[in-house]
């Protein structure tokens, strides 16, 4: 068989599979969100301007925000640190291989290794409280927003090595030559040089850590027994009420969230093109 026939299977296989759990679930939330008891209606969407609502997406984005940062520069100094040619190897491999752990693990059992640790029970909480240090005195508290930031770095930034480190060994060494010979210093090459190179693959970074915090739903739940509102939580909320179900609240919430989410990716993408032709030009 030719292999153009074949290569056009496989595309055709992937479309199929983007329209069938993308597309198709994504048209369904939009319709399920316009959808009344009366028809066309937009009261599911005017549910959004509730309190509760501007809370949830406020905290979501604030959380989202913060954490991706986090990730993005702890894990951007991480990867450079230890991808330098004077390294140690035996750094680099435990570095990504703790990485590729420490990426895959959250939900529940993150929560949990959270609270044994700094928990107001937990073994730290505890050995520093043994030392005169009340960090629950001091207004730090794992079950807050600053508590789940700190939770959701723990698998932010080995995400981020692992992101980064291809853009960081594409750089070539002769860059740094080049720029050492006409006297620029290392803070100028990083400025002036390494920064702009690597800016597309770090905005890409960051969104996609965004959108990993953005629509993390376990971990959270489980910390904070859904006490804190979160775009997430509140669709459980919505979905398993006790009292009462509003899926359609649920859609348009889901509606929201995928509008936060192209309206970011779209912000990116325009900076991301400005900083490709800038480093063209």
């Amino acid at each position: 068989m030719p292999k153009a026939p074949i290569a056009w299977l496989f595309i055709g296989a992937f479309l199929a599979f983007c329209a069938f759990f993308l597309a198709a679930p994504a048209v369904m939330l939009m319709v399920q969100s316009v959808d009344g008891d009366d028809g066309l209606t937009l009261q599911y969407f005017a549910a959004l301007g509730d309190y509760r609502y501007r809370v949830a997406f406020s905290h979501s984005l604030s959380l989202s925000f913060t954490s991706a940062t986090v990730g993005v520069i702890a894990g951007g100094l991480i990867a450079f640190a230890v991808l330098k040619p004077d390294a140690p190897r035996w750094l680099r491999a435990v570095v990504t291989s703790f990485s590729a752990v420490a990426a895959n693990f959250a939900g529940v059992p993150l929560a949990f290794a959270f609270i044994a640790t700094l928990g107001s029970l937990g073994l730290l909480t505890s050995m520093l409280k043994s030392i005169g240090i009340d960090l629950y005195a001091i207004g730090f508290s794992l079950f807050s927003i600053s508590g789940l930031t700190l939770v959701y770095s723990y698998f932010q930034i080995p995400l981020m090595v692992i992101i980064i480190t291809p853009a960081i060994r594409a750089m070539r060494p002769s860059w740094r030559e080049a720029a050492e010979n006409l006297g620029a210093s290392s803070g100028q090459y990083w400025r002036l040089v390494g920064l702009p190179v690597l800016a597309p693959s770090l905005l890409a970074a960051w969104i996609l850590l965004f959108g990993n915090s953005f629509s993390a739903y376990a971990t959270a739940y489980a910390l904070t027994s859904g006490n804190i509102g979160l775009v997430t939580t509140e669709i459980s909320a919505v979905l398993s009420g006790n009292v009462v179900s509003e899926p359609g609240v649920g859609a348009a919430l889901s509606v929201g969230m995928i509008v936060t989410m192209v309206v970011v990716l779209a912000i990116s993408q325009m900076l991301a093109r400005r900083a490709s032709a800038w480093v063209k030009g």
